[in-house]
This record gives C-alpha cells, sequence and structure tokens, in this order.
C-alpha cells in the first residue's frame, strides 16, 4: 500500500453503489422542472483535464449518470490543452443527444489560463459566443452562464482585475452572458465588480477550511489534538463539537451581504458549494500541496442540511467535484485520466456519496426531501490511523491531526429500526433510527474493519462488511 493511502482512502458501502446507466436511487419524488425559469439547480465540478482518453460516448454515460444523481449540469473546468476545446464540443453534443434535458456551461481555470492581455479575454469570449445557441448549453435569467475557478487578480491589460473584467470580457458580450466567477476576494469588495459579474460563486464554502490544527486544538480543550483513537463519549463529543463548523454558513452569508451592494442589470445569483472531501499529497517536485481539510463529522451530509436549510438565499448549489482526483473530493466512478494521484485513488470508489446525492439535490430544488423507498446504509472511513507516518518525502499533510480514527455511517431508513456497528476486538453499538436519515460513528483502531446491519422488527435489511 502506499503511504499516501494512510490518510486518505475512502471505502464506503451501500445497498447499491452506482456502477451502471439507468441509476435507481433509494429515494421517490415526484417530477418536477430542473431548469424553469431562474430556479434552483445543482451542478457539479468537472475537470476536463482529468477527461483526455474520454470519447463522446464517455461524456454521455457521464451525463446520464449525473442526471439519474439529480445534478443539472456539469461546470466544464477547463485550461490550456491543445485538445480541451475538441473535448468540450464532445461534452456539449453528448449532453444534448442523452434526451435527459441535461445542460453544460464552462467554467474557465484562471490559475491556468492567460489572462494579461486582450486576446487572452477573447479566447474566453470565443467560448461563450460558440456555444450561446446549443441546446446543451445552460443559461440563467436567459443568458449563456458562465463561471470560473478564481480569477480576482486578471486584468486583461486593462489596469484592474475589475476594469479588465468588465471591459474586455462582460461588456463586449452585449449582455448575453450571465457570469458568476468564483473569486478568492473579500466580500465586501463585490460591489467594485459591478458591470462584470451577475453574482458570485463561493468555492471553499464546501469545506470548513478554518478549521486548522491550531483552532481544533483550541476548539476541543483537553481533548486536543489527539483526534486518533478516540473512545465512544470521546468521538461523539468531539465530532458534535466540531460539527457546528461544518454546518456553518457564516462564508455563505458574507458573500450574500457582499451581493446585495453589487449592481446588475438583471437578475443576481449566489451559488454556493458542497462537497464531501479533500485531501492532496504532492511534493514540491510536482504540484507542491500537502493539506487536508477537515472531512469527519459527515461533512458531505451536514453541508447539504445546511444548504436546504437556507435554501430562500441559494439560488445554486455546485458538487466538488465530480472528477478531480488529485485533490480527493471526486463522487463519480473513477475513469479517463488522473493527474499522479493513483496511490490515493485507484480501488477506492466514491460513488455512495453520488448516490446520496439526489436525495440532497431534489430536497435543495423543491424544498422538501424526498420520501426514502428503500433502505441504505453508507459507511465510510480511512484504511489507517491519523498517527501514521507515510513513508515518503512529502511527509504528513497539513491538518492531519484534525483528522478521527473513526467510521462514519449515514443510514436512510423507511420505518424505525436498529443499527448495529462494529469494527471488530468487541468493539460494537446499537442504534435506534427512526424513518429518514441518521448519521452515525464509531472509533476505529488499527487492524479494525467496518460492520454495520439495519434490522426492521428483527429482519435483517442490509449487512454491510469492508
Amino acid at each position: 500500500m502506499y503511504a499516501t493511502t494512510l490518510f486518505v482512502v475512502l471505502g464506503l458501502c451501500a445497498t447499491a453503489l452506482v456502477n451502471a446507466i439507468p441509476v435507481s436511487h433509494p429515494f421517490s419524488h415526484n417530477a418536477f422542472s430542473k431548469r424553469a425559469g431562474n430556479g434552483k439547480a445543482v451542478f457539479a465540478h468537472f475537470m476536463m483535464g482529468n477527461a483526455f482518453p474520454y470519447t463522446q460516448q464517455d461524456f454521455e454515460d457521464d451525463v446520464k449518470l449525473a442526471s439519474a444523481s439529480g445534478i443539472d449540469a456539469f461546470a466544464l473546468n477547463i485550461g490550456t490543452d491543445d485538445w480541451q476545446p475538441g473535448h468540450v464540443k464532445m461534452a456539449y453534443d453528448a449532453a444534448a443527444a442523452s434526451g435527459t434535458g441535461f445542460k453544460m456551461f464552462i467554467s474557465f481555470d484562471m490559475t491556468v489560463l492567460p489572462c494579461g492581455s486582450p486576446a487572452d479575454a477573447a479566447a474566453l469570449r470565443n467560448y461563450v459566443t460558440t456555444y450561446a445557441d446549443h441546446p446543451a448549453q445552460f443559461k440563467y435569467d436567459g443568458r449563456v452562464f458562465a463561471s470560473t475557478f478564481s480569477g480576482e487578480k486578471c486584468s486583461f491589460g486593462s489596469g484592474s482585475p475589475q476594469n479588465g473584467w468588465k471591459s474586455q470580457f462582460y461588456s463586449q458580450l452585449n449582455g448575453n452572458v450571465f457570469f458568476v466567477p468564483a473569486l478568492f476576494a473579500d466580500p465586501g469588495s463585490f460591489p467594485s465588480w459591478s458591470g462584470a459579474m451577475d453574482g458570485v460563486f463561493n468555492w471553499n464554502a464546501g469545506w470548513p477550511v478554518d478549521l486548522t490544527s491550531s483552532k481544533v486544538s483550541s476548539i476541543l480543550g483537553g481533548v486536543g489534538l489527539h483526534l486518533g483513537p478516540l473512545v465512544k463519549a470521546a468521538l461523539n463529543t468531539a465530532s458534535q463539537t466540531l460539527a457546528k463548523f461544518v454546518g456553518s454558513t457564516d462564508s455563505d452569508q458574507s458573500c450574500i451581504n457582499g451581493l446585495k451592494g453589487l449592481s446588475a442589470s438583471g437578475a443576481k445569483a449566489y451559488m454556493t458549494s458542497v462537497s464531501p472531501w479533500f485531501f492532496t499529497h504532492y511534493g514540491a517536485d510536482s504540484f507542491n500541496k500537502n493539506f487536508i481539510y477537515y472531512a469527519d463529522s459527515h461533512l458531505y451530509n451536514t453541508r447539504w442540511e445546511s444548504v436546504i436549510q437556507n435554501r430562500d438565499e441559494f439560488d445554486l448549489v455546485e458538487v466538488l467535484t465530480w472528477n478531480d482526483y488529485g485533490e480527493s473530493h471526486y463522487i463519480a466512478p473513477v475513469k479517463g485520466a488522473q493527474p499522479n494521484s493513483q496511490a490515493w485513488v485507484d480501488g477506492n470508489a466514491h460513488d455512495g456519496w453520488l448516490d446520496m446525492t439526489n436525495y440532497y439535490a431534489t430536497a435543495f430544488k423543491t424544498g422538501k426531501y424526498p420520501e426514502i423507498a428503500q433502505d441504505a446504509l453508507y459507511a465510510w472511513a480511512r484504511p489507517t490511523s491519523t498517527n501514521a507516518n507515510a513513508p515518503d518525502p512529502v511527509g504528513k499533510p497539513t491538518n492531519a491531526d484534525t483528522m478521527t480514527d473513526a467510521m462514519w455511517v449515514a443510514v436512510f431508513s423507511t420505518a424505525p429500526g436498529t443499527v448495529t456497528l462494529s469494527s471488530g476486538n468487541g468493539n460494537s453499538q446499537d442504534f435506534i433510527v427512526q424513518p429518514g436519515v441518521t448519521k452515525l460513528q464509531l472509533p476505529l483502531t488499527p487492524g479494525s474493519t467496518m460492520h454495520a446491519t439495519l434490522t426492521h422488527l428483527q429482519l435483517q435489511r442490509f449487512r454491510c462488511v469492508r
């Protein structure tokens, strides 16, 4: 086993992992219009750079899988590879051919795309005009929807980022673009972007990025950073305490307040994010990023619940991500190309998170959680202890000591029942669950395995062993 798997590998057990098309989910709901007017929608961030081997059929397979999972469009993250424009066309054509009503839009990756001259802005505008009339183009307020990753420092040779995006990109599209960039900037500066954008995408809202090692140590006091081998009582206390930060919408509110001062000719939109995980382990000889964001306390479920609770203030949601393997927050089956992330990706399916997405996406778009029509139980954990050391020159990722040695379980139950969790060595616990979603956890120790059963009236409905 590669040392990088010490901190990241996440195995999920579920009644029906998403491995085939079409997909059936353990949730039932009434049909609804996904994109009527300026209605709410859910997207998934798609890393085009990881799709080099894709054919149009590969894109169509992904489209059908995403659509069946409650996702309305892919945000196509594009960079500088000369083959990417052709793949973008294949993606759009695949969506149109799928018969699902699924859409696409461009998310310009401004950490790699050049943005120092008017010609660089013209290259971006070309994507907008090329797909403006494509049947698979996602539109908002009747305009071509477009987004970014970063871009707050791009001036396109026009003096300032605000003036650059306004004069070289937005204004030259003559009102035909609805632009919602991910700006890593003070929300207090958003009014200065009037005339350059129609909203903002809060990329970092998907994780509690402020839960660093020092902050967690301060919050938990006596427990400090000895989170790895916690006993049951301490695990529950730590999880409940940190879940408040996982479920926080403080950064969302800051962005929403900042947008109040933004002048726009039409509608404005706030797009937030949800994500199940974030781990990356690259050394100085490659991407030089080696850190983890706190992802315990049922991050994906808890974040979705907060988003749904505040849906009146959130217009759009982007799941991070569909296929970003390098940062470990992929929810789709692994396919395509990897950015040298095989050590912590291969053999580690995250499909269970995709399976859950339909439940939460439906609730966000309709305002009502769908009925659970079939029992499902999802369990995940890292395979080795937080206290382990990686025998490679990269070393432990920053904030690794914020994570807990535990199995995390989400139970989707149709009726009252009993869930039994065990990890071997006599470590077992029963939990009473009610209809709906119940989040559970149990400590793990080195050598542990994951076992879970759900029983209704003495009838064992599901057993997960990993």
